[in-house]
């Protein structure tokens, strides 16, 4: 195979939930397609590569200096739903069904793969929720030794007496991720969640 086209398909081999077979297909869509994809996609993704960051405050990607979650006094309710990954919050936005603030901490804890708090976006959680007024903080982490663990962690390390705990209740199942689960049961799961 051409070396470049080689590249090409191993780079988004890379991408999450893509493999070699999807990563080929999409790599010669693109080569053959004479409509322009290619050269879009590629000017799309230097654009927003360029432009893109992780929000100083919540780590969701926003383009200005705090994203839109964080600079919304309505969503200043004292709710705070801590995510893993920046998709999770775009799921529960699709979805509706919360209307707070969100933090997203960028992985879960894993002794496994090395994971530390250090490498995870934790340490300004107890801050937030001195400065936002957090009354209640909702775990909306995968389920999943890794979640838990996490979840765990983060109880003991910004445990105030005037915050509660909450976790997505059943209707999210164990290992399940939040990308693929459809929008009633995350309603059912959010609405019923349950204290810590």
């Amino acid at each position: 195979m051409n070396p470049k086209i080689e590249r090409l398909i191993k780079q988004f081999a890379k991408l999450p939930r893509v493999g070699t077979r999807a990563a080929t297909r999409i790599v010669f869509e693109l080569l053959q397609n004479k409509t322009g994809k290619a050269q879009n996609l590629a000017s799309a993704l230097l654009d927003a590569s360029e432009t893109i960051h992780p929000c100083p405050i919540c780590g969701v990607l926003t383009e200005n200096t705090v994203c839109e979650y964080c600079s919304d006094v309505a969503r200043q309710n004292g709710c705070l739903c801590i995510v893993r990954d920046i998709s999770d919050v775009y799921v529960l936005e699709k979805a509706g069904i919360f209307h707070g603030r969100y933090h997203v901490l960028g992985g879960n804890l894993s002794g496994v793969s090395g994971i530390t708090p250090a490498d995870l976006n934790i340490a300004n959680i107890a801050d937030r929720i001195k400065n936002e007024n957090v009354s209640e903080i909702i775990f909306a982490l995968p389920n999943t030794v890794e979640g838990k663990t996490t979840q765990q962690y983060i109880m003991s390390t910004v445990a105030m007496p005037d915050v509660v705990f909450s976790e997505l209740a059943s209707g999210v199942p164990l290992g399940g991720d939040l990308d693929y689960i459809d929008d009633g049961t995350l309603m059912l799961a959010f609405g019923d969640r349950k204290k810590l």
